[in-house]
């Protein structure tokens, strides 16, 4: 029969509108201030630290609401910032330079909802407030930097095949080797190209000699561009989280540019402070000869020697002199140890490091080497009644063992208490440095009370868009104007459950889309009721103007919503952060839109007027 939907249909609209709601459901319940404890070795927070931020808490009569574990850390929810901000204070003091703490906002969604994985959408830094920079990576340094390790690395495999050479160094972009003779610079020519093919080797004319010059092949230069980017990025994130900031933003933009968003943090100085963050390692091997309880009870260190702690807070006396540093490791990576089943980190070293560990360890066989972990902590301390943050050089010993034989390039480290610690040593190894010097050329600052009256504006401006086209469709079309104003609402609840869905950033920009997508969602419902009332002046029965309305409407309806939907995708590949937000909820405002206004309408018309006579239609 003519207007009738299929049992089907109606079931499968009325299942998508029950799972939007349900999802946008989240949205409604806001936000807890909390602060979020995190162990800085990767180990799950115990029973006993939660007892005693408890107790640090209720001593200083902080009221919270509630306490909770999740993926090993612990999560106190309180009822104001205040009283956020003065438990993290506490907190920092007591819990000591083991444990992050870390301001959050925490989702007061019930357990009903969080169980079927609904969670609220994330607001951009514009509407929470936070530290903006925008940082280009000096790409060449970054080429400068590996040219100067192939330079490295040549010496040494020159050295090793016994090729005379008179001078390995670089000249701008490229690595100038200089030989005695011809045949030194074929052997070399020969042995280079098979060992380090990323090399282009040529022999410069008109110099006079026996020069051979190497450049990096076009291919390894878009590798090491590509690596900088990334490798700095992971520093900055691992920095950033081990200092416990949640939810930043740190992502590439363009060939040489990071974005990096701190929601929360309002200190550039501080931001900046954290960013500059860095780990390494040290290699030291221990001191035999003196006993170390003798060092500590009289206080008296042999010359040459100092005391480190292990992470039992255990003595051990080492030599001064350090082996080699992180700086002469080149990667680093997690697993386990084949021979005991311990977690392991396995570390590969560049041509000078070792070189030096080679050495050091073919004299030393059945000596034992300590590894010192080195961190640059920032600690917080009470000073006449005022948190004050100091940061400072943090030394443990992480490994001892026994020299068993001699190594050089590659080689593991164990004595670690989890595979999820070897895990974060190694990232901190490989993203201990920078892999090229960063310039910020951006930044920008917005405060938590500007970010409310961000929210409030843009709440605003959806309502008053909201209820301008409400009130038009009702008095302009009636009956079917009402319909339209229920599919907009709708297609609302489906936009803000697609962003939750899609753990979304909401931003201004976003929010614009938005207010863009109230007004154009209504823009076929006018098509098509247009498209029925010149039906009805044509003199054709309601029934049929209905059909006609939404069947001949339809075309006109797609060829306008794809053409905009393409420009929204266009936006979202070449444009910026606010651009890709706009994006966003423009593409998915067009694709319920198109949901609501023609199925959802024709459901409900289809429900009203289908299968019965009508002399006369309210539009």
């Amino acid at each position: 029969m003519i207007n009738r939907y299929p049992l089907w249909k109606y079931l499968l609209i009325l299942g998508v509108l029950l799972v939007g709601t349900l999802y946008a459901l989240p949205n409604l319940y806001g936000q807890d201030p909390a602060v979020q404890i995190s162990s800085t070795r990767g180990e799950p927070v115990t029973a006993q630290i939660r007892d005693k931020a408890v107790a640090v808490l209720e001593k200083a009569n902080v009221r919270y609401k509630s306490v909770t574990e999740h993926d090993g850390r612990l999560l106190i929810r309180f009822h104001d910032s205040e009283a956020q901000l003065r438990a993290r204070d506490l907190l920092e003091v007591a819990l000591g330079s083991d444990y992050v703490v870390a301001l959050n906002l925490a989702p007061s969604t019930p357990a009903w909802l969080r169980a079927i994985n609904a969670r609220p959408m994330y607001l951009g830094l514009d509407l929470r407030g936070g530290v903006h920079f925008l940082m280009s990576v000096d790409m060449r340094t970054a080429i400068k930097q590996a040219l100067e390790r192939h330079v490295g690395d040549l010496r040494t495999l020159l050295r090793d095949k016994r090729i005379r050479y008179l001078d390995v160094s670089r000249a701008k972009d490229a690595i100038e080797m200089r030989f005695r003779d011809a045949r030194d610079l074929d052997r070399a020519r020969a042995l280079i190209a098979q060992k380090e093919p990323n090399l282009v080797l040529s022999t410069p004319s008109g110099q006079g000699g026996f020069f051979l010059r190497a450049v990096l092949s076009p291919q390894d230069l878009t590798k090491i561009r590509d690596f900088a980017v990334q490798q700095n990025i992971t520093t900055l994130r691992n920095r950033i989280n081990e200092l416990g900031v949640t939810e930043p933003i740190i992502q590439q933009q363009g060939r040489d540019r990071i974005v990096v968003e701190l929601p929360g943090v309002q200190d550039t100085a501080r931001a900046k402070e954290i960013i500059g963050a860095t780990a390494t390692l040290e290699f030291h091997l221990v001191d035999e000869e003196h006993s170390v309880a003798d060092a500590v009870s009289t206080g008296h260190v042999p010359p040459g020697d100092r005391i480190y702690y292990d992470r039992q807070h255990r003595p051990i006396l080492l030599l001064r002199r350090v082996i080699i540093t992180g700086d002469q490791i080149t990667d680093a990576s997690s697993g386990l140890d084949q021979q005991s089943g311990q977690p392991a980190v396995f570390i590969t070293l560049d041509g000078r490091g070792a070189r030096i560990m080679e050495d050091t360890t073919a004299k030393n066989i059945g000596r034992r080497m300590a590894v010192v972990f080195i961190e640059n902590k920032v600690t917080t301390h009470m000073k006449n009644g005022k948190p004050v943050r100091v940061t400072r050089r943090v030394e443990q010993v992480i490994n001892v063992a026994v020299i068993r034989d001699r190594f050089g390039r590659r080689f593991q480290i164990t004595g670690l208490d989890s595979p999820q610690e070897a895990r974060n040593l190694a990232l901190l190894l490989r993203a201990g440095a920078l892999a090229a010097p960063m310039q910020i050329i951006e930044e920008r600052t917005i405060g938590p009370s500007l970010g409310q009256a961000n929210i409030r504006q843009g709440f605003e401006a959806v309502v008053v868009g909201f209820v301008v086209v409400l009130v038009f469709m009702a008095v302009y079309y009636r009956a079917f104007g009402l319909m339209a104003d229920l599919a907009l609402f709708f297609n609302l609840v489906l936009v803000v459950a697609l962003l939750s869905l899609l753990q979304a950033t909401l931003t201004m920009p976003g929010i614009a889309g938005i207010v863009l997508t109230v007004g154009m969602a209504v823009d076929a419902n006018v098509l098509i009721y247009e498209r029925i009332r010149e039906e009805l002046r044509n003199g054709n029965t309601p029934q049929a103007s209905i059909h006609a309305g939404y069947e001949k409407a339809f075309s006109t309806i797609a060829d306008a919503n794809i053409t905009t939907l393409i420009a929204a995708v266009v936006l979202f590949g070449f444009g910026t952060g606010p651009v890709k937000g706009f994006a966003v909820t423009l593409s998915l405002g067009i694709l319920t839109s198109m949901f609501t206004a023609i199925m959802g309408t024709r459901a409900i018309t289809n429900l009203l007027y289908g299968g019965r006579r009508v002399k006369r239609l309210s539009i």
